[in-house]
């Protein structure tokens, strides 16, 4: 903050200032008694006449100095105030202006900038809070209605033994799907209270890798998916594997989920260097599915956000959230590249 405003233990323009006015105001009272003495005034007016003058000057000085900490400290005090008033009430749309110009910002303009970003953070984190809230809310009731109206057919008497199966396989399919929903939240919760801290181990990277894309086996079989895993040897990293397995776990999974029949997918691991000549190590997903526009790949990475409503009953928007909260507690860079219809490529590096 203090960078922000300048500084002076002697301000010279506020020197000058004091020194004209008393410098005016003592030659007016000399001049009072140099014309007392031309024009023979009594002794007792001329008494008089200087006291009238110094009260009338302090009266202007008090009156002056009154004004000026009315308007520079008390009005803007005020009106903070007020505006922690409104937020305190749930307002996050409040804004207090400056006092000055940015070019003469004083310690209290520094205030209420900061006082202003501050409400605008709470008024993000409201508008977070509120949408979670709401998307929790219809992640959770959706799969718990699917669950009632099954649950009701399977309660028929005349019912067949197919159907039967049919409607308990519907239940514990959205059972999965809602224990999943809770678990995501529950991590994605310690993840951003930082309540999950990594475990640093030493090991080979293409290992814990392989052995994730074998857990993917039969779902990619399932769909006829051309899988090719390009995966180099030998690249040992001192990170906390089961919370990056997190991270490509997504990536293949949403891969497999968007890509269609008969398409293809690409695992890589590699060294890349950065334009410093800095080694990092990348791991990317690229499929052959439907892609993202522009407004999709923006907001693929926050919360609930479902780009493709189509497959929403496979996921809950979870995972690339987690995905991007593990990224960041590893000190790595999550990121995608995608044009619609030609696919996606997620990558993340560190």
């Amino acid at each position: 903050m203090s960078d922000k405003v300048k500084q002076s233990r002697f301000p010279a323009s506020l020197f000058w200032t004091v020194f004209g006015m008393l410098l005016l105001t003592a030659g007016v009272n000399v001049g009072l008694i140099l014309l007392s003495l031309k024009c023979f005034w009594p002794a007792i007016i001329t008494v008089h006449l200087i006291l009238f003058y110094w009260i009338i000057i302090s009266a202007l000085i008090v009156l002056y100095v009154r004004h000026k900490i009315h308007k520079t400290y008390e009005i803007p005090l005020q009106e903070i105030s007020k505006a922690t008033e409104k937020v305190s009430q749930g307002n996050f749309t409040i804004q207090i202006p400056t006092i000055n110009p940015p070019e003469k910002y004083d310690y209290l303009d520094i205030m209420i900038l900061d006082l202003n970003k501050m409400i605008k953070d709470l008024n993000g984190i409201e508008t977070l809070k509120t949408d979670f809230i709401s998307n929790v809310s219809h992640e959770l009731k959706t799969p718990l209605a699917v669950m009632q109206n099954y649950a009701t057919m399977l309660q028929a008497p005349d019912l067949d033994e197919k159907s039967r199966l049919e409607y308990a396989k519907a239940v514990s399919s959205n059972c999965r799907r809602l224990t999943a929903l809770v678990t995501n939240i529950l991590k994605l919760n310690k993840l951003e209270n930082q309540q999950i801290y990594p475990k640093v181990a030493h090991y080979d990277i293409g290992e814990y890798l392989r052995e994730s894309i074998l857990t993917f086996e039969d779902a990619w079989s399932e769909k006829n998916l051309e899988l090719e895993a390009d995966i180099a040897d030998g690249i040992m990293v001192t990170t906390d594997g089961e919370l990056l397995s997190l991270v490509w776990n997504n990536f293949i999974s949403n891969a497999i989920k968007f890509t269609p029949e008969g398409g293809r997918i690409l695992i890589k691991l590699e060294e890349v260097e950065n334009e410093g000549g800095e080694k990092k190590i990348k791991i990317s997903v690229k499929d052959s599915g439907c892609g993202m526009n522009p407004q999709t790949k923006k907001r693929v990475f926050e919360k609930f956000f479902q780009g493709d409503t189509s497959h929403a009953t496979q996921g809950n928007g979870l995972g690339l959230a987690l995905a991007a909260r593990v990224a960041a507690i590893c000190g790595g860079k999550i990121g995608v590249e995608s044009q619609e219809g030609k696919g996606s490529e997620f990558y993340f590096t560190f």
